[in-house]
């Protein structure tokens, strides 16, 4: 019950709003064996009751849009999708010092999208999707060693290309103009704000709101093209903070009414949650998402294929 507060100045409070499907799990589980276990119902033991109630009761309310509610992204429309309009992005934290880069690009070849945004690259990293340039003629490279270095290949024209440093002089965030062949344009922001966890050189969420994505909602808020959000947020998309940035741009989460599609952590089989976002505002349809296949990082690379309406 304490991951309902989410403005406490300590990180380990951010952290108990991650697994909310495993306190819904656990507290099933807990309920069904505490009831037939229990001879004596005194008040130490309807506390309990009540609280493994009370859990599954919270956790169920945030687990609900996105297993059985409403879609936020509409799905496409049954016409005839014309090539034009549309478009697939994968979004992918490699992890720094995974060195399986043969597996990630076994990947990405086969799915072969038409934007490709690679998060925690390194100047090896780098060296290493060298091979991608010949399919992706658009690019924007940012190696860094501390994690944060992200890279943007794109077989769609990019114009306008920026990079911001919104929070951290060294934590990169990236903001490009994309045409489609159709001639519609939208703003691509592809971003990985720090984590929220004890850091003396980066600070965020320790006492302070997460600036990086407010930002990036105030950006969406200002602009009239059609927008989209992508990236490893390092936060869970119904965290307060995600919400606030969401409703401040106007901008969907693709994942409610579809499903959970936990990217984070690959390497364990219980905890895991999605960490790895596409957020876009009403001009979107969603074709198609999709968790790819592991390639030894610590995330599921995460696939989209939207279409842009007039």
């Amino acid at each position: 019950m304490l991951s309902l507060i989410y403005d406490l100045r300590f990180w380990y409070y951010k952290i108990l709003d991650f697994p909310r499907l495993q306190y819904l799990i656990l507290g099933l589980l807990f309920l069904f064996l505490f009831i037939p276990m229990t001879k004596k119902w005194k008040f130490p033991s309807l506390m309990l009751l009540f609280g493994l109630i009370a859990v599954i009761i919270i956790q169920g309310i945030v687990i609900y849009p996105y297993l059985l509610g409403q879609k936020s992204v509409p799905d496409f429309g049954t016409g005839i999708i014309k090539t034009a309009d549309t478009f697939d992005v994968v979004s992918a934290n490699v992890l720094i010092d995974n060195r399986q880069s043969e597996a990630f690009l076994k990947i990405i070849n086969q799915q072969d999208p038409d934007i490709l945004l690679v998060m925690e690259v390194d100047d090896w990293w780098v060296k290493e999707l060298q091979g991608l340039k010949k399919n992706y003629p658009y690019q924007l490279e940012y190696p860094l060693d501390n994690a944060y270095g992200m890279s943007l290949y794109s077989k769609i024209p990019m114009e306008h290309k920026e990079i911001k440093f919104l929070k951290h002089d060294d934590v990169p965030s990236f903001h490009v103009i994309m045409t489609l062949p159709s001639g519609k344009s939208f703003n691509f922001h592809g971003i990985h704000p720090v984590a929220p966890v004890p850091s003396n050189k980066y600070p965020d969420n320790v006492g302070e709101e997460e600036i990086a994505l407010l930002k990036i909602g105030k950006l969406v808020a200002e602009n009239p093209l059609p927008s989209m959000v992508a990236g490893d947020f390092n936060d869970v998309s119904w965290s307060h903070s995600s919400r606030m940035f969401g409703q401040q741009g106007n901008l969907k989460n693709v994942r409610i009414g579809r499903g959970l599609y936990n990217t984070f952590d690959a390497t364990s089989f219980f905890l895991r949650w999605p960490l790895d976002h596409y957020f876009v505002t009403k001009e979107f349809e969603l074709v198609e998402l999709e968790r790819l296949s592991e390639f030894g990082s610590d995330h599921y690379p995460f696939y989209a294929k939207f279409a842009l309406e007039p």
